[in-house]
């Protein structure tokens, strides 16, 4: 089986999604991966965008 990396765009969706308060698996299916990649990713590197202004 490929290991197929999360890109930044996922990443960032990802950021976003949280921050919108959506739910893993809706995140998961919005990204077409399996919820365990979300979860790791969100315990792993959780990603903060430092290119964008916060508000």
């Amino acid at each position: 089986m490929a290991h197929i990396e999360l890109d930044l765009r996922e990443r960032r969706a990802i950021e976003d999604m949280l921050n919108a308060k959506t739910p893993v698996s809706k995140i998961a299916a919005a990204l077409g991966r399996h919820r365990s990649t979300v979860y790791r990713e969100i315990k792993r590197n959780r990603f903060e965008d430092r290119e964008l202004p916060h508000i």
